[in-house]
């Protein structure tokens, strides 16, 4: 199994563009460059030797490294370089698995013809390097969790081979959050129970976790031992859920000012469902305050949807009633939930709605069509029409997606994101 993860993705993609002005220079890819609350997407590596980090404000990180390049991002540009490594992994194997716009696995089991494991790997690498100057850290490994592990071992254009024989000498003595897959949190119980190593996870009680943790327990134990089944998966199953959340440039209290963030949110979501041919059961809203306290609030709708209309409603329902008006919000969500094709779905439909719902279909379809082809900003309802900073969700160039593998669905079904000529 491989793990390919591409290293500072974005920065690296605008030093292929640009290479005069950003290769080996500290730079940095930012949500909002003009704003004071603008966050760091992500930093290169020489940006990262001066202390930047990403998630750090742009004005700290500015303290930090005066010299510091800040780049708008450009999604479609990432998208195009994401979907070229991806070719190449594959003209390897049939087998991999698109984890998001910068990693994937490969199962290259049966790929001997290229040469053996170290090779293909090294050949994927230089590739890589070769025909899109980007870097990328390969993990070789028996299994998948193994395979991301050694990926992170070595950045960036490492390569690094890791056998389960190894995990004793070379992960025991870290500490449980080193694994991937075990959380902070997670860490943190393991904790409280006297484990606070993966070795001592390895040899833990089973019994003792399957009570603390359920199923997961006997897992952790499995993954600390290097045990790992999880198959490559190449098949691009749907979206458990569509949401998107957006920072905004400044602090909003009215509810005005929300419901029109709601309804860029709304439109957007929508537009995903709609390409997946999904309809949603339940829309739920995130809201974030200054102090970075989370709420998330949910309602579930008498008949599943694809419609911005319904969506807006609820989640300008949900705020209203669970967010004092006057409150200062820092960040806005909706996620749709309890997904199901839409062929399948079935619909409440009363004596006055039954004949209006295909007409309602026909016209999303069609606006749909025209927003494809002309660009999400070509056909907007009044509400959308405002110089507010939440019109940019439309800009998916700058923008990008809260799953970051809308681009594989639109991919599938023709229907392509703005302007994206790959």
């Amino acid at each position: 199994m491989l793990h390919i993860d591409m290293n500072a993705f974005y920065c690296s993609v605008h030093e292929a563009e640009d290479p005069d002005t950003y290769k080996g220079k500290p730079c940095a890819v930012a949500g909002s460059v003009e704003q004071r609350r603008g966050i760091l997407v992500t930093a290169s590596y020489a940006a990262r030797a001066k202390g930047v980090r990403t998630g750090m404000q742009v004005r700290e990180a500015l303290k930090r490294c005066p010299e510091l390049l800040l780049i708008q991002p450009d999604f479609a540009l990432y998208r195009q370089y994401s979907k070229r490594f991806v070719k190449i992994v594959e003209s390897y194997t049939p087998l991999v698995q698109v984890m998001s716009i910068d990693e994937c696995y490969a199962d290259i089991t049966g790929s001997k013809q290229f040469g053996t494991p170290i090779e293909i790997a090294r050949s994927i690498q230089r590739r890589i390097r070769e025909e899109l100057s980007l870097p990328c850290s390969i993990g070789l490994a028996p299994n998948k969790l193994l395979a991301k592990v050694a990926s992170d071992m070595k950045k960036p254009n490492g390569l690094t081979v890791l056998r389960r024989r190894d995990v004793p000498q070379l992960l025991w003595d870290k500490p449980c959050s080193y694994m991937y897959g075990i959380g902070a949190k997670t860490a943190a119980k393991l904790e409280k129970l006297g484990i606070r190593t993966l070795g001592q996870l390895a040899k833990a009680d089973e019994r003792l976790l399957s009570d603390r943790f359920g199923i997961m327990g006997p897992a952790l134990i499995r993954a600390a031992n290097g045990i790992d089944d999880s198959p490559v998966n190449p098949e691009r199953e749907p979206n458990k859920s569509i949401g998107h959340t957006t920072t905004l440039p400044e602090n909003i209290t009215a509810y005005e000012e929300a419901s029109r963030v709601y309804l860029n949110i709304a439109d957007q979501v929508c537009r995903r469902l709609r390409r997946q041919k999904l309809v949603a059961h339940t829309v739920q809203i995130t809201i974030r305050d200054p102090g970075m306290k989370t709420i998330t609030r949910s309602q579930t709708l008498n008949s599943p949807t694809d419609d911005v209309r319904e969506v807006y409603k609820a989640a300008c329902e949900l705020h209203r009633t669970q967010w004092k008006e006057g409150k200062e919000i820092r960040l806005l969500g909706i996620t749709l939930q309890g997904l199901e094709e839409k062929d399948r779905a079935a619909r409440q439909l009363d004596l006055f709605s039954y004949e209006e719902a295909p007409k309602r279909d026909k016209l999303l379809a069609t606006m749909d069509r025209l927003r494809d082809k002309f660009g999400e900003s070509s056909l907007l309802t009044a509400g959308m029409l405002s110089e507010d900073p939440s019109a940019l969700i439309r800009d998916h160039k700058r923008r990008g997606t809260s799953l970051q593998k809308d681009m594989l669905w639109a991919e599938n079904e023709g229907s392509g994101e703005e302007n994206d000529p790959s």
